[in-house]
């Protein structure tokens, strides 16, 4: 099943998505938290309405805690930002663990919204192609045997970096986390529906390709993030963990392909659908 957030007028609601037939079907009174906090799915009611009469947003609008981001979970992409072009962005060598960093909740936006250039701030602003695991039932010490069963569904995420904040403050959080730095959507595809391992990842910037990666090509898979995560810290639902992002950021050509205004930033993930956003 497809789930999203969609808002007609100035309402905003949870409802199923037929994204074939460009379709969707409210669920009245109900947002996404409410839903995947429940623990069962709802049914469609009725025909509907065009999906195209309402305005998609990220599928959880109003994440209830900061994200749980990983860095340096796929090998070629730790491989590229070692680079001597590099220079100073140089991240070390594969890890042993995960690293997981946080993102601010607040800079999430959803499917055509744009991705700011905050001038004077940052000029030097990059993608990064993401799976999105969306928690579904929490707890705290959860075994990697055990940790599929606490998975909601999957969408799709792109955790906007500016390098040059990176750099700077000699951490991650500020540099992945001003306003506007999270496209998620279009939706979220629930877990029965789809398997990580089997999924690939393809991100364009105006058309280009620079980045492709299958989700079996991570370090450190979905059951060992969320063993690692829950180790110590109480997942809840609707928690949402960015899995890392494949080769082919802008940071690691030389030289570098940063963001400009204007350009379109697509990332399709097979059996999930297609996020885009413009740089403005």
């Amino acid at each position: 099943m497809k789930l999203g957030t969609i808002r007609t007028g100035t309402t905003a609601t949870a409802a199923i998505i037929d994204a074939d037939a460009r379709r969707a079907w409210p669920v009245a009174g109900r947002m996404m938290l409410d839903i995947i906090a429940s623990g069962s799915l709802p049914e469609r009611q009725g025909e509907g309405m065009a999906l195209d009469e309402s305005t998609l947003l990220a599928p959880i609008p109003q994440p209830a805690r900061t994200i749980f981001c990983v860095g340096k979970n796929y090998r070629e992409h730790v491989a590229e930002m070692n680079r001597d072009h590099v220079g100073d962005m140089r991240l070390g060598e594969v890890p042993s663990y995960p690293v997981v960093f946080p993102k601010l909740a607040a800079c999430v936006t959803g499917p055509g919204d744009p991705i700011p250039l905050p001038s004077g701030v940052s000029d030097q602003i990059d993608y990064e192609a993401e799976i999105a695991v969306i928690i579904g039932r929490g707890g705290k010490g959860i075994v990697k045997a055990d940790a599929m069963d606490h998975v909601f569904g999957y969408t799709i995420l792109n955790d906007v970096t500016a390098r040059d904040l990176q750099r700077r403050h000699q951490q991650w959080l500020i540099g992945k986390s001003l306003d506007g730095f999270c496209p998620m959507g279009p939706w979220i595809v629930t877990a029965d529906e789809i398997a990580p391992a089997d999924m690939t990842l393809r991100l364009t910037v105006n058309g280009e390709q620079r980045q492709s990666a299958r989700g079996s090509d991570m370090i450190f898979d979905i059951p060992t993030l969320i063993e690692s995560i829950s180790a110590g810290i109480t997942l809840y639902p609707g928690d949402i963990i960015a899995t890392g992002t494949p080769a082919g950021v802008g940071a690691g050509f030389s030289p570098p392909k940063f963001l400009r205004a204007g350009d379109v930033v697509e990332i399709e993930i097979g059996g999930i659908g297609r996020l885009s956003n413009t740089v403005r």
